[in-house]
């Protein structure tokens, strides 16, 4: 065993744990901040806010339609557009995030935040005052009064809080849980690799619990008692998320946007634009890899990808001639900054293939609620599972297989790839892909069948819930068990693949890539709405295939067979775009040592090893 490696192994323990600190601002120890156990907190933290929200997500479409009087199709879209924006906050949280606030910050700021949201949600369904007068929508003759005015703005004020505190939380948890892992830690990596496997678990215990209790007690028991079980479940994430503190790694904030450094690359290629590339990739610009520098800065090989952006580090003759003289990073930029901003430009092509998938996804949200309501939902007698809490079975699924798949496939995987995720984060997600696409064929088929047996008892015209039609709702959950198998496959594996290939700087900004690309599919969803609805209309009876508040007139198994076509599409673009992707250079364990222990070529730095 060389020197190197005896350095490397000896008191690995006691080790100081690069880039992150405490809470108090102290450096941290292997031994005793970070790992599973303050992860599992982080987790747990994740589980009760999704408990809080995921019923919104299900059972607001009923909401907005049933208690506040919107027809479907808006109701629909006011659903996607609550969703799309707390999406696309993300970003905006993610900046500040990652380069002022920290992630520990954040995460703190948005429960109370969306621990407001929730409380005036149930404040105006406890009040009738704060509502429109009681009224049946599905009854043609009446003339239902849709909320407006104070109250309507009391409740798009309690949704957009409850969805900019939502965007901090998909911003930060994932990535500070990430943080208590140490990449260039090979027992460390795997962990984190299984950390993001069990965020599924808990995503599917929590919304287990929001979309069967919490779903339950809105639809039969008031919905004022339902959001107020809500702002309970985010109370007791703040406590578990607090209770960590003094165990958790906290990543270090430089004080300024990395975002900054990424467009600064953009300039300064664009102003250099007239400069050749030298034949040499070693003359291109980067400050030398000294001890000191090693130790705060991070360093990667150049790569003949994107490179026109290799001009933001090309040298002027002036700059070569006066190394010491500090150069405008506007002009010029060092090879690691450009290296960053290739693998960011690389990850875009990933990212634009995922947003179809989230379109399919708010169809599951939104109309799939809306054919259960129409359906008998009975399990017995004297109790009726609400149409919202259909996605209960894919969740359910998914305890079982998020385990079986990272304490069974991963391993044995390994065995014939190396990989310490089994396959690539890729792969992973090309398999949801086709799933996705195979999970919105089988909607198609199922609402024929819904809409036959609608027809051939003669209820075309059923009142929702009052009128069952003859059929059982469990139809409905192949479509969402598919779907359910796909979330497991696609969006851990995006949000793994973000984390992983994002500059140091840049983990919560990369992550809401995933997050960016479901808003965007939740904003396509109302615009595709729209826009199949405006070209449908001279041809259907109900004036469109999703137009109006009756789904047994409409053509919803039409719209399903255009997501499921739409989907094969995306993934064949997908696989063009995935062989073509090149992943980021990873820092070897010996790169990792030089910089901690300060070895360097020619042997160990006898100064540092008698400390």
């Amino acid at each position: 065993m060389t020197i190197m490696h005896i350095i490397c192994l000896q008191d690995k323990d006691e080790q100081l744990v690069e880039g992150k600190v405490d809470w108090k601002g102290r450096s941290v120890y292997r031994n005793k901040h970070g790992g599973t156990k303050s992860s599992f907190l982080i987790l747990t933290a994740f589980a009760f806010e999704q408990m809080g929200t995921l019923a919104l997500a299900v059972n607001l479409v009923t909401y907005f339609n049933m208690v506040m009087h919107y027809k479907i199709s808006d109701a629909a879209n006011h659903l996607t557009n609550f969703m799309g924006t707390s999406y696309i906050l993300s970003i905006i949280v993610a900046y500040l995030t990652d380069g002022y606030l920290g992630r520990f910050k954040a995460v703190i700021l948005s429960l109370f935040i969306e621990f407001l949201g929730i409380g005036l949600l149930a404040l105006q369904a406890a009040y009738s005052k704060f509502q429109p007068p009681i009224c049946n929508i599905f009854d043609p003759t009446a003339k239902c009064e849709r909320v407006n005015g104070k109250n309507a703005a009391l409740l798009f004020v309690a949704l957009y809080l409850i969805a900019l505190g939502s965007a901090g939380i998909k911003a930060a948890i994932p990535t500070h849980g990430a943080d208590q892992f140490d990449e260039k830690d090979p027992k460390e990596t795997k962990q984190m690799s299984s950390y993001f496997n069990w965020l599924l678990l808990m995503v599917s215990l929590g919304g287990s619990v929001s979309i069967t209790l919490i779903v339950w007690v809105q639809d039969n028991k008031g919905w004022n008692w339902g959001f107020l079980i809500s702002t309970i479940a985010i109370l007791l994430g703040i406590a578990v998320f607090c209770g960590g503190l003094p165990q958790y790694r906290i990543h270090v904030t430089k004080g300024n946007s990395p975002m900054t450094e990424l467009i600064q690359v953009y300039v300064a290629a664009i102003r250099n634009r007239n400069l050749e590339l030298p034949d040499n990739a070693a003359k291109l610009y980067e400050i030398n890899m000294d001890k000191e520098a090693a130790l705060e800065l991070e360093f990667l090989p150049h790569r003949e990808v994107f490179r026109c952006l290799d001009k933001a580090a090309v040298q002027t003759s002036t700059e070569i001639d006066n190394p010491e003289q500090i150069q405008s990073p506007w002009k010029l930029c060092r090879v690691t900054q450009v290296e960053n901003a290739k693998i960011i430009l690389g990850m875009v092509p990933i990212f634009l293939c995922t947003i179809i998938m989230t379109l399919c996804l708010a169809q599951l949200q939104t109309f799939s609620v809306q054919q259960g309501a129409t359906m008998d939902t009975s399990l017995s007698k004297s109790f009726n599972i609400p149409p919202a809490s259909l996605p209960i079975f894919p969740l359910f699924s998914l305890i079982f297989l998020a385990p079986a798949y990272d304490l069974l496939f991963v391993p044995f995987a390994r065995k014939f790839t190396g990989l310490p995720t089994g396959i690539t984060h890729l792969q992973r997600v090309g398999v949801g892909l086709v799933l996705s696409s195979l999970s919105m064929g089988a909607a198609a088929i199922f609402e024929v069948k819904r809409k036959g047996v609608a027809r051939d008892n003669n209820m075309l015209d059923a009142i929702p819930v009052l009128q069952p039609l003859p059929i059982t709702v469990f139809w409905l959950v192949i479509q969402y068990f598919i779907f359910g198998i796909a979330d497991m496959f696609t969006y851990v594996g995006l949000l793994e693949f973000f984390y992983s290939e994002a500059p140091k700087g840049l983990k919560s900004i990369s992550t809401c890539f995933l997050w960016s690309s479901m808003a965007l599919g939740y904003y396509l969803s109302t615009i595709l709405v729209e826009i199949v609805n405006a070209s449908t209309k001279k041809y259907t009876a109900s004036g469109g295939w999703l137009a109006g508040n009756n789904i047994n007139r409409n053509h919803l198994n039409l719209f399903y067979w255009l997501l499921s076509l739409l989907s094969l599409i995306n993934f064949f673009v997908y696989l063009f775009v995935a062989k073509r992707y090149k992943y980021r250079p990873q820092i070897s364990t010996d790169v990792v040592d030089i910089k901690v222990h300060g070895i360097n070529d020619s042997g160990p730095d006898m100064g540092n090893l008698s400390k």
